[in-house]
């Protein structure tokens, strides 16, 4: 499948879930397992606290495959930059550390994704944070501009995954660090699996086995640290998938 392919099949499958709040086809919205699972069940099980998502439920649409802003060490006044930002969740958790004299940055191909998290940043009263409309194989970021980069089960989506983690590379000052979490495969999937519209939009169709992601993370240019693996978050939320949640540490 070519990559503008992929990335239209992930637009509209995401635009979907931003208008309908949650219901549609997503990482971890229950496409491949439970659907009777909610969307605080789900950020439950993958490391969000209750006060986290109290904070900002409404943001909270039930995807992701890890918790990239508790994992992060954010501080006072950095500036962070969360790729593929979605409604924001992440967004206005990494604000909270931040605090005003920091900022943070979201980016996301979807425009009614955007469209959302504005919404949500003025019901939230998050001054500190912006959104953009943009491709994490391009960003709209300037060079050395960012002090931690956080994502959540979305380089998996993009087709190329080496440019993003270069962009990653471009945007960050020296030292900074990415925090991401993301699906990897334990095995290959089968030709089928892989041209799965579902499967693609769900965060498994395009996911990359484990080793080769973290060597083009390393290609990129970053010393990698693995922090944890979910090793059962394939039996929980994707059918029984050879497929693992990989959280890493990423420095410049």
């Amino acid at each position: 499948m070519k990559k503008e392919e992929v990335k239209q099949i992930v637009k509209k499958h995401y635009g979907t879930i931003a208008v309908q709040n949650g219901v549609g086809c997503g990482c971890s919205s229950g496409c491949c397992g439970d659907k009777k699972t909610t969307n605080e069940d789900i950020a439950k099980s993958i490391g969000y606290q209750d006060s986290e998502i109290r904070h900002a439920s409404e943001a909270n649409l039930g995807l992701g495959c890890g918790n990239p802003t508790g994992i992060s060490s954010i501080k006072e006044g950095d500036v962070v930059l969360d790729l593929g930002s979605g409604a924001g969740f992440d967004c206005f958790l990494a604000a909270q550390k931040t605090g005003s004299a920091g900022r943070v940055i979201g980016v996301d191909l979807t425009q009614e994704m955007i469209d959302k998290a504005d919404q949500n940043k003025t019901k939230f009263n998050h001054a500190n944070v912006e959104f953009r409309l943009g491709d994490i194989e391009d960003l709209p970021v300037e060079d050395a501009s960012v002090d931690v980069i956080i994502s959540n089960c979305v380089i998996n989506l993009a087709p190329d995954k080496l440019k993003v983690f270069q962009e990653a590379h471009r945007v960050l000052r020296r030292g900074g660090r990415m925090f991401i979490s993301d699906i990897v495969l334990l095995r290959q999937l089968s030709d089928d699996q892989r041209g799965n519209e579902e499967l693609i939009a769900g965060c498994v169709g395009g996911a990359m086995l484990k080793d080769e992601y973290l060597a083009i993370v390393k290609n990129a240019g970053f010393e990698v640290k693995i922090l944890s693996e979910d090793t059962g978050i394939g039996g929980r939320q994707y059918q029984g998938l050879p497929l693992e949640s990989l959280l890493i540490e990423a420095t410049k």
